[in-house]
């Protein structure tokens, strides 16, 4: 009896043995693929990683999935993928706060934001707008006008961002210094609940990223008063930058989009799926949707290597910014 127990065992083992093997090889991807994103729906970061997930999910044959899990500055969604496993089912929508600033900004993070990465793609530089809401600044029709109130009473205005340390936040701390005013900083946790801050009169002010401020302006619901870049935006071209509004030279505060994988990612996987991102953002159409519905400039490399250039660039860049800024989040 233990002889045939054995015989039958091992025939199941032989059996199971090639349909094992054939699993293993499955060519990827053969199941649904998730994208994780730091930050709220409607964010600039939910807006652009579902643009492209649709795309990608036609051109890998799978579905592809966004997952947007919240809080921390975007630092919960890049622990869960710095943990994840390398097998080409998990990405992040990364962003220079999550990468770079945030190196600087938490005086620890449970992940290494350099080294616990794939690098895939960039996927371009993302400007902020300086916005007020007409209805409660009727005043402040320009961005002079903002100074001239932060200077007249210090300490008075306030300026919304999404988050501590959030390129919202540091674009405003940045303005503060360059105009040498006194404005509070009031964080919120994410888009939404910052311009709703702003529409309801709670906040003066706002540096709030291009998409969701382009769509705000056109609907009447802001006042543009300046772009953080060196020269106009395509999609809002009677909104003169911060050095020609506010007069402040030099003035530029942009970030970057960049989507991430797990660290040790088979090269296989990040090549494939590297090109069928940079393929996808450089198609006529996807090209006028970033530039003049978001505001945002396409990569000009948007190569892994010249990712991870940027992305070491930009954490001295930040982390300078930063240090200035005083701001900090143990």
């Amino acid at each position: 009896m233990i002889r045939r127990t054995a015989l039958r065992l091992a025939a199941m083992t032989a059996l199971a043995l090639p349909a094992l093997a054939q699993a293993q090889e499955a060519p990827w991807p053969n199941r649904p693929i998730t994208i994780m994103g730091g930050f709220p729906n409607g964010s600039g970061v939910d807006i652009y990683a579902r643009k492209l997930a649709e795309p990608l999910s036609r051109a890998l044959g799978v579905p592809v999935v966004v997952d947007n899990r919240t809080g921390a500055g975007g630092n919960i969604a890049s622990e869960y993928v710095a943990r994840a496993r390398p097998d080409g089912y998990t990405f992040l929508f990364g962003t220079a706060g999550t990468h770079a600033i945030n190196a600087t900004l938490y005086s620890s993070l449970p992940f290494d934001p350099l080294k616990d990465v794939t690098h895939i793609a960039l996927l371009g530089d993302v400007p902020n707008v300086l916005i007020v809401s007409p209805q409660h600044s009727p005043n402040i029709g320009n961005c002079r006008d903002l100074i001239a109130a932060a200077k007249a009473r210090p300490g008075a205005l306030n300026y919304a961002s999404t988050g501590n340390g959030a390129s919202t936040h540091l674009a405003g701390v940045q303005f503060a210094t360059a105009a040498d005013v006194n404005v509070l900083h009031i964080p919120y946790r994410g888009q939404g609940p910052a311009m709703l801050s702003l529409l309801s009169g709670e906040t003066t002010f706002f540096f709030n990223q291009s998409g969701p401020s382009i769509a705000a302006a056109r609907q009447g619901q802001v006042r543009a008063l300046a772009v953080t870049t060196r020269q106009r935006l395509t999609p809002l071209p009677d909104v003169p930058t911060v050095e020609e509004a506010c007069g402040l030279p030099g003035f530029e505060s942009t970030t970057w989009y960049g989507l991430l994988a797990p660290p040790n990612l088979p090269a296989p996987i990040q090549q494939r799926m590297a090109q069928e991102v940079a393929r996808i953002i450089s198609e006529p159409d996807f090209v006028n949707w970033l530039t003049e519905n978001q505001g945002i400039t396409p990569a000009a490399d948007p190569s892994p290597a010249a990712f991870r250039q940027v992305h070491e660039r930009d954490i001295a860049r930040w982390g300078e910014v930063v240090r200035r800024s005083g701001a900090r989040v143990d």
